[in-house]
């Protein structure tokens, strides 16, 4: 298992995260991201990496 965290004050909302793993990551229609599992199992962790590392501003992290 890993621990996703997420930094709001670095976030703006752009949802790339949540495209490339919506199961773990939502931003609503003003832009507030909401972190739907703080953990994520093996199956998912691929897509958890690619949106971590895809995060324009840093703002996501992985602790495993």
């Amino acid at each position: 298992m890993a621990c996703i965290k997420v930094d709001y004050d670095k976030c703006t909302g752009l949802g790339i995260c949540e495209s490339l793993a919506p199961e773990f990551f939502e931003v609503s229609d003003d832009g507030n991201l909401t972190l739907l599992e703080e953990e994520a199992g093996p199956d998912a962790l691929d897509d958890v990496r690619e949106a971590v590392a895809g995060c324009p501003t840093e703002a996501l992290s992985l602790k495993e």
